[in-house]
């Protein structure tokens, strides 16, 4: 009987939770449409709540303020890399190069999931407390970490230059960022995928050792 009552238990909060990250992104994709439309300083919660369909309180029941609602948009860009890119490391198995492509393959992609959010991130993350601020930042250089340590790996089995790999590693992140920042001119004669390729290719050749 204690056992069936803790299973019930935990389908209840599993539902629970589901419920509630449903509603989060529901409200996360509506403020970064409009935030993206109208800017933030312009942005009313009130629209915010009319795009996702619910009421002002209710956002208000995840999110204190407007401040705070812009930097879950921006944090969750940052998570998505955070859970994303070691996974996709790792199922590259362990040659240096193909591990150093899954990094930057994942990076652009998904960027490409969070194009409009990536855009208000370079245009709006200057609003944001300092305390925000910091947190992005720490994020930020946590969600390069993987990246840095691959390139560390390269250098040592002598397949990538002796480069600073901090610097490295801003490049990719550059480079994939410009997939939304630039999309408006390199979606026109690119999709994704060759963007990919052709991207990489040039990474690739500024590092790789001859």
């Amino acid at each position: 009987m204690a056992q069936a009552l803790d299973e019930r238990t935990a389908k209840r909060a599993a539902r629970t939770d589901a419920r509630v990250q449903r509603r989060r992104r529901q409200i996360l994709d509506a403020a970064t449409e409009v935030m993206s439309r109208t800017g933030f300083h312009a942005t009313a919660m009130q629209a915010v709540a009319d795009r996702a369909g619910i009421s002002v309180g209710l956002i208000y029941q995840y999110f204190g303020n407007k401040d705070d609602l812009l930097a879950a948009v921006i944090v969750d860009i940052l998570e998505d890399f955070r859970d994303q890119v070691p996974a996709a490391i790792e199922r590259a198995g362990d040659d240096p190069v193909e591990r150093f492509e899954a990094a930057f393959r994942i990076c652009c992609r998904v960027v490409d999931t969070k194009r409009d959010a990536v855009n208000l991130t370079y245009r709006e993350s200057r609003t944001l407390s300092a305390e925000g601020l910091e947190q992005i930042k720490r994020l930020e250089l946590e969600t390069a970490e993987p990246i840095r340590l691959v390139y560390d790996e390269g250098v040592a089995a002598g397949v990538f230059r002796d480069v600073d790999a901090r610097l490295v590693v801003q490049n990719v992140l550059l480079v994939a960022h410009a997939w939304a920042l630039k999309h408006w001119h390199v979606g026109r004669f690119l999709t994704l995928e060759q963007y990919i390729e052709q991207e990489f290719a040039l990474l690739l050749a500024s590092v790789r050792v001859a």
